[in-house]
Formats: structure tokens, C-alpha cells, sequence
């Protein structure tokens, strides 16, 4: 027989409940404060869904009610320097934060002051897409910000914002602070993997950051019993080292103490926390109806969870401790129903055209002038830097291997700005990464800065796009292979490249994502795609690809200044290369925009533009042809950065376009540029523009099927080829 021996975790799992005589201790104005608050935010809730019922509200209503005590048991002991991110239902949230930073202490014969009224008011704009709202009406009911009152965003997508809010908890931890951060979340979102991926970066650096579970028994429709097999999703806590409490939702009292415990271990250094509180949505997942109506609740289940209201509870135990009678309830109550009424009547009027109804005042919408404001920066932060052409430099040059020349800049610039941070698999060990890009970075920075993360790109991604939102820090990070982005892709697209343009261009967003091009070393199908097709069609990001040492010196510099993110494209064919930098200070940039695209060689009969290695490959074809090509190497390839004076230039002087690239046609960066030249310079063009790249299927690991696969120099001579028998030549 083996020999059995139970195992513990040895990590604090407990559950929390009030007593009569905590109730007794609390302070008066903490239990006045927590029942203003939820009457604010139950009438706030209760005239959006008014609203919505009328038709006003364009969009989703995912009403709270119910689970306010929450919300306002766990914020109303922060401070403003004290973040909280949200959920898609994320209204009590908002409030519930904001509130504490405009009237920390609530009058419950004076709730609403002027300054909190117009708060609500903004609330109430933004909810519903209105210009006077905190994005400008971008974000709306599911996307609130307000970074004045350390309320970060409440996010769309389930489960999305746990790494943004773990990187800033990273933030204020290496900032110096005592600050914490908490990030809201529902059952849903409990077995999502960058929510756990999260714990675990939390957990092993120690962040004070607090996972707060609403576990509201639904996700939607579906019950929690149904997709999980224990329903105290505190448990999680248990495999990742984290300390968890388990409260009743519905009692904001027993909230606040089991959060002021998670604090004081968060503000000492002893890392993150998982509270857990069992509370209900009156309503359904959106909308004014209850969840019975959709055949998924009993309404006994609803009438005994609202028999729990936590707005009932607080007024009945300050009504027994003689803080407060029932007329006094009822104020508070009427109070919050003026004053959100008041919010919605700033906004609504009735409707000349329809007898009966209101709509929203007309003149209070946005300007459709604003739909794309804010996608991306102005370039204004790259004002008083060295701009430089290395094509120019008339100097002595240094001799260099290209990937010595990615570590000696990041070097350069980590020395330069102590903002700077790296984080990526493997960046700190094997004397620079898996080839020698962070090589001599660890030693010399420190693990503070130059952090080995695990394996999970969608958390430690988006924890890097939480320092980058905090703005303390610069974050660079390494995606050892590009394909890797589609397992990070919520936080490389939805979160990091959304969230300027989303929240009515409120953040900056400095990051740089680094990675590898590795067609021809044998990877195969899921390590070594070009990812600049996608990321080009994607808003909100800028892309360099250096085809040599010394473009990358300045490409990078300017990325690294950048406040929007940059994805910074290099190629193993390149890292190995024997290349050169100027002699001289290489703290010059190569900034995007016209004049960032090079001629490589001038030329009448077609224009070729390409990018990376291809660069190198395309001037040998041109060589082998004879073709009288003009050879512009792009550098910046997005839509916002690409040089199109230069482009427009050649093909006026051509008329003909040959665009090259190595990877796959279907996702290629090759389509949109087409796609984009056909209509600017349409007039111009003798014949269509041409393409040469990959195949259709990504490259395979065989060598023959893999060469055949991706582009190269014989496959450039095959398109310049076309291109001459396209003006009738041989």
C-alpha cells in the first residue's frame, strides 16, 4: 500500500460574517457614508434602466441593483491614490470609487452636493454616449473612466481587466507607494485564463492587488453549478498562494472589514488578495425585466435574495443602533431619487415629434468630427530630439552585428530613463534572451527591470499595458515569437490598442512589444509568422521594421518616446548580420511620418517597397534582373506612420508597384497597402500593383515545404519578372 499524506496550502481561506457587535463598533459616519452611497447608486441604476426601457439608451443596460454592497463595502475605505478597475457590469463600481473621491463623508440630511450632482451627471452622459460624459460618450455604459479619481476603466470583455489592473499594482508597488489596486470580477470571469494567469503574476511578485469576485450565481443565463465544479471561486486562491476571504455581498459592513483586512496585508508588502462576495442582480444580464421572466430564475429564488437587500440591511442596524430613523431612510431615499432624476432631466427633454416621449437634447451629442480623435498621439513628444538619417551620415561607422546593436540600444536608452522595463520569457537568462537581444541588460539593471515572466503572453502582456496606462513606467516587452500574439491577442487588441481611442483619448499608452520574424530557421506553423499585417489593420498601433543596425538604432529610439504602442518587428536573418552604426552618440531618432521611408536605390521602371530582411533580398533580385527598379524600404508601416510622400514620389516616376514581403499571403501587410495605393494613386499606376509573398499556408517545419512556403530573393526576380512582361517586355 502507498503511503498517503494529506497536503496543505498552508494560505489563509476564510469566511466572514458580522456580528451585532461589529455593527456596534463600526463608526457612524463610515455606516452613514455606505448607506448614502447605496442609495445613490440604486437610485442612479434605477433611472438608467427607466431610460433604457424608453429606448435612450443606445446599447446595453447592465444594471447593478443588487449588488451595490459590494461594490461600496470594498471602496469606501480607499483612498484617491487607490485604484480600482471594472467589469462590463461595472456602474456601482464607477460610482461607488468616485463618489468616495468627491464626498468621502456622506450627510445624510445633505447627500448630493453640487460637485458630486455634476459627477452623477457626467455618469449619466457617458452611459449614455453623450459629449459631456468622461470619454466624450466613446466609452458608455460599459467602458467608464475617470483617472482623477483612480477609477481605471471598467472593461467589456470578461475577465479583461485582471492583467491591467495587476500591472498597476506593479506600478505603485515599485513606485514606492502603499497604494493598491482592485479589480472587479464575476463568476463568469472565475475560470477565464488571464484571470489566473494573473494570480499567479501577483502572487509571484508579491502586487497589491485585490481580486474582488462578485459571484452573482449567473453568467447570464447560465448557472455557476453548471461549468465549475465548486462554486466558492475563493478557492482559487488556494493553488496560486493567495489569501482569500469569503463574505456576504449583501452586507457591506461584512465587506468593508474583510477588505480592510486584505489592505493592511496589500499596504505591508505581503502581496495580492482574493475576496470573494456572494451577491444577485435583481434584473436580468441586461435590461429592466428579472431573470424569472427569462425562464433561468425562480421568483422565489428572487424574492429571497431580495428579502437580502443590502440597502434594507444597512438601514435596519443603523435604525436598531439609533443612528438614524425610518423617516430618515426615507430621505436618504428621496434625496438619491432627486438627484438622479436631476442628472437625466440636464440631459432629456420631451420630443416635439413624438407626444409622450423624451429624447435626448439634440445638442448635447458629439461632434461626428470626433469619431477618430485620439486613436494615436501627435508626435509632439518626439519635439527637441536628435533627428537623423544614418543613409546620411557622412562620419566614421562602428562595426556591429545587428542583434548587438538591439541590446547595446535598449542598454542605451534603460540607462537614460530609469522608466524603462523589460519583461518577456527567458529576457533575463541565457546572457540575453534566446538570442542575445537583452544580452548583459539582467546584469547590469537588475531584477526589478529586466523581469523573466512565465509563460502566459495574455497576462503578462497585459500587465505590461497596466504599467503603460499608470504611466510611471515604460514598458518593453518580448514576444520570443509573433504567433504568440494570438494568445495574448484580448490585451494586444481589445485592451493595449483600443483603450486611447475608447475612453475619448484620456490615456497615453507607451509600450513596445518586440519581436521575431523566424521564417526559414524550421519553427514551423506556429512560431514565425509576420505579424505586420494584422497589427496594420488594427487601430491604435504604430509598427517599425529596420532592415539594418543602424535604422534600428533610431527606429527604436523613437518607439521607446513614443506614447502609443509600438510594435517593433526584427527578423533572425538579420540578427547574425554583419552591420554598422554611426560613430558618434546614438541617441537620434527616426521619427514617423513623412521622410521615414528610404530610397535604397533610385530607379524609373517600378517601384518596389518592402520592409526587414526583404529589403536584402530585393535589392539581390534587382541586381539579377536588370530591372531599373526604385527600392524604398518603408520602416514605418501603419497607417498613421507610413512615409506616403515617398511612396506617391517613386510611383509617379515608375508607375508600376511591386510590394514584397516573406509571409503568408492571406494576412500579409501587402493586401491593405494595395488595397491603400490603388485608391491614392490610381492615376498614376500603368498597370495593377503587384505582390509577391508566401503562400497561402503558414510555413511547415519540413525544409523543402518550408523554403517553398515563404519569399526570397527568387521569388522577388519571379515579380519584377511580371512587372516588366506587365509593359509588354520578356
Amino acid at each position: 500500500m502507498p503511503k498517503i499524506t494529506p497536503l496543505e496550502t498552508g494560505v489563509a481561506w476564510v469566511q466572514l460574517e458580522t456580528t451585532p457587535e461589529d455593527w456596534k463598533a463600526a463608526d457612524p459616519a463610515l455606516l452613514q457614508t455606505i448607506l448614502g452611497q447605496l442609495h445613490i447608486i440604486r437610485a442612479f441604476e434605477e433611472v438608467v434602466l427607466e431610460l433604457a426601457g424608453e429606448g435612450l439608451l443606445h446599447g446595453p443596460a447592465h444594471s447593478s441593483i443588487g449588488q451595490e454592497g459590494g461594490a461600496v463595502g470594498s471602496i469606501v475605505g480607499l483612498s484617491a491614490a487607490d485604484a480600482v478597475n471594472g467589469s462590463h457590469r461595472g456602474h456601482h463600481q464607477f460610482l461607488a470609487k468616485v463618489i468616495q473621491y468627491v464626498s468621502p463623508v456622506l450627510d445624510p440630511k445633505a447627500l448630493v452636493s453640487g460637485e458630486l450632482q455634476a459627477v452623477l451627471q457626467r455618469t449619466l452622459a457617458e452611459i449614455l454616449g453623450l459629449a459631456q460624459g468622461f470619454s466624450g460618450g466613446r466609452g458608455g455604459s460599459m467602458h467608464l473612466q475617470w483617472l482623477e479619481a483612480g477609477a481605471l476603466g471598467t472593461n467589456a470583455i470578461v475577465g479583461g481587466g485582471a492583467p491591467i489592473a495587476t500591472g498597476n499594482a506593479w506600478a505603485q508597488k515599485h513606485a514606492g507607494t502603499d497604494n493598491v489596486t482592485i479589480n472587479y470580477f464575476g463568476d463568469g470571469s472565475s475560470q477565464i485564463g488571464s484571470v489566473l494567469e494573473s494570480f499567479n503574476l501577483a502572487a509571484a511578485w508579491k502586487l497589491p492587488v485585490m481580486y474582488f469576485i462578485e459571484n452573482n450565481l449567473y453568467a447570464v443565463s447560465t448557472y455557476a453549478g453548471d461549468v465549475t465544479a465548486d462554486i466558492r471561486f475563493s478557492v482559487r486562491g488556494q493553488g496560486f498562494s493567495i489569501p482569500s476571504w469569503r463574505v456576504d455581498g449583501m452586507d457591506p459592513l461584512a465587506v468593508h472589514l474583510a477588505t480592510e483586512q486584505a489592505f493592511a496585508r496589500m499596504r505591508a508588502g505581503e502581496g495580492p488578495a482574493i475576496v470573494e462576495a456572494e451577491v444577485y442582480r435583481f434584473f436580468h444580464q441586461n435590461g429592466p425585466y428579472p431573470g424569472s421572466a427569462f425562464g433561468y430564475r425562480t421568483k422565489e429564488e428572487e424574492a429571497e435574495w431580495r428579502a437580502r437587500d443590502p440597502l434594507e440591511r444597512t438601514a435596519r442596524e443603523m435604525i436598531a443602533l439609533g443612528l438614524i430613523d425610518e423617516a430618515g431612510v426615507a430621505s436618504v431615499r428621496e434625496q438619491a431619487l432627486a438627484s438622479a432624476h436631476a442628472a437625466a432631466n440636464a440631459l432629456i427633454e420631451a420630443d416635439p415629434d413624438n407626444a409622450g416621449k423624451r429624447r435626448i437634447v439634440p445638442t448635447l451629442w458629439p461632434e461626428t468630427s470626433f469619431v477618430d480623435v485620439g486613436i494615436r498621439g501627435d508626435l509632439s513628444e518626439l519635439a527637441g530630439r536628435t533627428v537623423a538619417e544614418p543613409a546620411e551620415w557622412t562620419g566614421a561607422w562602428t562595426d556591429v552585428k545587428y542583434v548587438d546593436a538591439v541590446a547595446q540600444t535598449m542598454d542605451n536608452a534603460m540607462a537614460a530613463d530609469p522608466r524603462i522595463v523589460v519583461l518577456g520569457e527567458d529576457v533575463h537568462r541565457l546572457n540575453g534572451g534566446t538570442n542575445g537581444a537583452t544580452k548583459g541588460l539582467f546584469k547590469k539593471y537588475g531584477p526589478d527591470r529586466v523581469i523573466g515572466t512565465p509563460i502566459s503572453e495574455n497576462g503578462f502582456f497585459g500587465l505590461g499595458g497596466g504599467l503603460a496606462l499608470d504611466g510611471r513606467f515604460r514598458p518593453v516587452i518580448e514576444f520570443m515569437y509573433p504567433d504568440f500574439m494570438w494568445v495574448a491577442a484580448d490585451q494586444v487588441f481589445n485592451q493595449v490598442g483600443k483603450v486611447r481611442h475608447m475612453f475619448g483619448n484620456n490615456n497615453t499608452v507607451p509600450l513596445v512589444l518586440r519581436t521575431k520574424v523566424a521564417m526559414g530557421v524550421g519553427y514551423g506553423s506556429q512560431h514565425l509568422m509576420d505579424p505586420a499585417g494584422i497589427f496594420a489593420t488594427s487601430a491604435g498601433w504604430r509598427i517599425v521594421a529596420a532592415s539594418n543596425a543602424a535604422d534600428y538604432v533610431g527606429l527604436m529610439n523613437a518607439a521607446l518616446a513614443l506614447e502609443d504602442p509600438v510594435l517593433v518587428i526584427e527578423h533572425v536573418d538579420l540578427y547574425g548580420r554583419a552591420d554598422r552604426v554611426p560613430d558618434g552618440p546614438l541617441d537620434y531618432v527616426i521619427p514617423p511620418g513623412p521622410g521615414s521611408a528610404v530610397v535604397r536605390r533610385e530607379g524609373s521602371e517600378v517601384t518596389v517597397l518592402t520592409y526587414l530582411s526583404m529589403v536584402h533580398h530585393a535589392a539581390e533580385a534587382i541586381k539579377q534582373t536588370g530591372v531599373d527598379a526604385e527600392l524604398v524600404d518603408l520602416r514605418w508601416l501603419d497607417r498613421a506612420s507610413i512615409d506616403w510622400d515617398t511612396i506617391e514620389a517613386s510611383i509617379k516616376k515608375t508607375g508600376a508597384v511591386l510590394i514584397v514581403e516573406q509571409g503568408a499571403k492571406g494576412p500579409g501587410y501587402g493586401a491593405w497597402l494595395a488595397d491603400e495605393i490603388q485608391r491614392r494613386c490610381f492615376d498614376w499606376l500603368d498597370q495593377p500593383v503587384q505582390r509577391v509573398t508566401g503562400g497561402e499556408a503558414s510555413p511547415s517545419i519540413s525544409k523543402v515545404l518550408e523554403r517553398a512556403a515563404i519569399a526570397k530573393t527568387e521569388e522577388v526576380v519571379a515579380g519584377l519578372e511580371a512587372v516588366r512582361r506587365g509593359f509588354g517586355g520578356n
